[in-house]
């Protein structure tokens, strides 16, 4: 994959920001116009501004009036200008929607590639896209050869009134050749305290062990009678690529996609950033080209009827290879149910814990 950064940096016209706009409105007129980077961006900068207003009359009175609170007036006056800065620069800084794709939309061009604004809802299988509401993808570059290659952003919410949440993703979607079993690979480096940061619960039972130190990088889930499938789908040099280029994002497969997600944007003006992500497709795109050939033996014909007026060689011919595709147990995992009880039960269990180290202490 060729690659070519200056887009994302050089200067930039701003007469050629708003021409672009305008193209780009006609270009896509069903396109995704939420802007979710500059909303929250605002937001931000309001309350920076909220914040620092008080603090800067508070230290400008200080300084004036109070002769036993110069040095505490000063250093409240000091932090308020600090935030008063910043929301400025949030509310003035040049990284607008227009201009960023804009800057994407010449990225994608100089590096053989295609942009597109972004769409409400997208019909992509994988687990990221069919949780929440109000999904939708944004800032999206597209290679179509040497396999159809998506780069991306994604945001869904969750819950509703207060207890409402954004979530806000990247990632990476990759066409395959061929139909394969639903397989995910929860990368060990993102997880948090509390464990995976993958929007489902997988269901435990399903995880496989690899060996070669894979297990440290990634806990790979694969369906209850797929394991054979997985092992032969991760190779060594496969796994071995996993682990080198792509160790701190999440993986699965899913129908005949490839998608690595990311709980950062993707689609951003950081060449390092992008030079990596390119480095990773890159790495992977001819090692799964065997992936293709693979075929699910469930689906294989079981019995040939006989041909009719054909020699008795002939008759009876060989089993047919089985045709692409995946059985049904075989087409997703199974997810685990994080109930209301669950939650409350494992609150009580951390508080009795919390406790008990406590009172050890204590004694």
């Amino acid at each position: 994959m060729q690659f070519d950064a200056r887009a994302l940096t050089d200067p930039v016209e701003r007469s050629e920001v708003r021409a672009h706009s305008q193209q780009l409105r006609s270009r896509f007129p069903r396109a995704t116009r939420r802007g979710s980077s500059d909303v929250a961006r605002v937001v931000v900068a309001v309350m920076m501004l909220v914040i620092s207003v008080p603090m800067l009359v508070f230290g400008l009175l200080a300084l004036l009036f109070i002769d036993g609170l110069v040095a505490f007036g000063l250093a409240f006056g000091c932090i308020g200008a600090g935030l008063a800065a910043a929301a400025i620069f949030l509310l003035v800084w040049n990284g607008s929607a227009p201009e960023r794709h804009y800057r994407f939309d010449r990225f994608a061009a100089a590096n053989g590639m295609s942009f597109h604004p972004g769409y409400d809802d997208p019909q992509l299988p994988g687990m990221l896209f069919d949780v929440g509401k109000q999904r939708y993808s944004e800032m999206l570059v597209r290679g179509e050869a040497p396999r159809f290659v998506e780069f991306g952003n994604y945001q869904y919410t969750t819950g509703s009134g207060k207890s409402q949440q954004t979530h806000t993703w990247g990632y990476i979607a990759v066409r395959l050749d061929a139909p394969l079993p639903n397989i995910v690979l929860d990368a060990e480096g993102n997880n948090s305290l509390f464990g995976s940061n993958l929007p489902v619960r997988l269901d435990k039972r399903q995880r496989l062990s690899l060996e070669g130190g894979f297990d440290t990088h990634f806990s790979l889930y694969c369906p209850t009678g797929y394991e054979a499938d997985a092992l032969y789908l991760f190779t060594p040099d496969i796994m071995q690529r996993f682990m080198n280029r792509a160790a701190q994002l999440d993986v699965e497969i899913v129908d005949d996609w490839l998608f690595f997600y990311s709980a950062a944007p993707l689609s951003t003006l950081d060449p390092a950033r992008w030079a990596w992500q390119f480095s990773v497709v890159g790495a992977m795109l001819d090692k799964i080209a065997r992936w293709g050939r693979w075929r699910d033996e469930r689906l294989r014909t079981t019995s040939v009827a006989p041909v009719a007026g054909v020699q008795p060689a002939l008759a009876d011919p060989p089993q047919l290879r089985p045709p692409e595709g995946v059985a049904e147990p075989g087409r997703r995992l199974k997810r685990r149910r994080f109930t209301r009880i669950a939650l409350a039960v494992g609150l009580v269990f951390i508080f009795i814990q919390a406790i008990g180290i406590t009172l050890s202490v204590l004694s």
